[in-house]
Parts: C-alpha cells; structure tokens; sequence
C-alpha cells in the first residue's frame, strides 16, 4: 500500500539563503500541529543536549554511526557551530509543558570541493511519522539549492529502514559504500 503525499504548510518569515540565524518558519506538519523551524544558534546548547539524550540509542545510533552515553563537549560545539558559511542546521521547536523543546534537527556541511555538501537528520522518536523529517529536510534542500550546491548527500546504516524510506520520498537515489556493506550512500542532485 502506497503512502499518500504529505502535505506540509509553510509560513516563511526569511528568504531561504539568508540565514544569519533570525529568520524562521512556522510549519504544520501532517497531523496540523504546528512547530517552529529555525536555525540553530550558539545559545541552544542545552536544548541540543536534552534532544540528543532524549533520543532512542537505536535512533543515537543510527544518527551519529555508534553508540555514546552522552554527547561530549567537543560534538556539541561541532553540532553548535553556527559562524561557518558553509554549514546550516535548523532545529524543529515546540513548547511542551511550558519549556521550549528541540524535536529535530537537519544539517548539512559543504564538501571543499564547494559543490556538494552532506547532510543529517534526526527527529525525536515521539515525533517520527508526522512529516517533520520531510518539513526539516525540504528547508534543508531549498537552502542548499539557493547557495547553489549541486548535490546533497548522505552516508547512513543500511539497516536504517526510516532514513531509505525518507530518501525514496524526497528523490534521493542510493548506491552501497564500496567496501563497507553494512553503510549506503543517498544522493540527491539539486
């Protein structure tokens, strides 16, 4: 049985290439909740902390290729660093019992030859099935696409069954990783 096509509602309140880390979306997702969708700042430390522990260690596994306790200072600057042109990350929002709360997260990092850039997802386990792994990596791809990369890729578990139905959905195509098995590429020319 096919899944129909998600719809996904854009309110955008920045141009796509121009993201300094003010502008923001405000999307409703499959189910008509609404989350707010921005780039991720300096300051979100705790909050990117919290969402990383907070994932399943299936869903930590499959999002960073191994297994951790908890992220180490050193990844959360990586993952924080928002100065760098050639990297975007936006996080997906909501309020949950009065706090602000991170339930995904998509990125990508420009490759030095400029002209491709590899991405990553990852979306809260409580929040899978509802569109916002679609929503996060649409924005993801528009950007992309706006800065004029040709090309966004990933290499992921192949026994990640969610991430290939994500990339079938969005038109990514996928080739195993020579000499490892175990992981596949997914390719999306922009």
């Amino acid at each position: 049985m096919q899944t129909p096509p998600l719809q996904v509602e854009t309110k955008l309140t920045a141009s796509p290439a121009d993201f300094s880390g003010e502008g923001h979306w405000i999307d409703a997702l499959s189910d008509g909740t609404r989350v707010l969708i921005r780039p991720i700042r300096a300051g979100d430390r705790q909050l990117e902390r919290d969402f990383i522990m907070g994932l399943s260690p299936e869903s930590r596994r499959y999002r960073f290729l191994g297994d951790f306790k908890q992220p180490s200072e050193t990844l959360l600057d990586q993952l924080l660093d928002s100065e760098d042109p050639q990297k975007v990350a936006f996080v997906a929002l909501i309020h949950d019992d009065g706090h602000l709360r991170e339930i995904g997260v998509s990125r990508f990092a420009a490759e030095p030859d400029g002209r491709r850039c590899e991405c990553a997802i990852a979306v809260a386990d409580d929040w899978n099935h509802r569109g916002l792994g679609v929503t996060l990596m649409k924005h993801l791809i528009s950007v992309a696409r706006d800065k004029g990369f040709a090309q966004l890729f990933s290499i992921d578990s192949a026994g990640n069954l969610p991430m290939r139905d994500l990339a079938k959905y969005l038109g990514f195509t996928h080739h195993p990783v020579p000499d490892d098995a175990a992981m596949v590429r997914y390719t999306l020319d922009l």
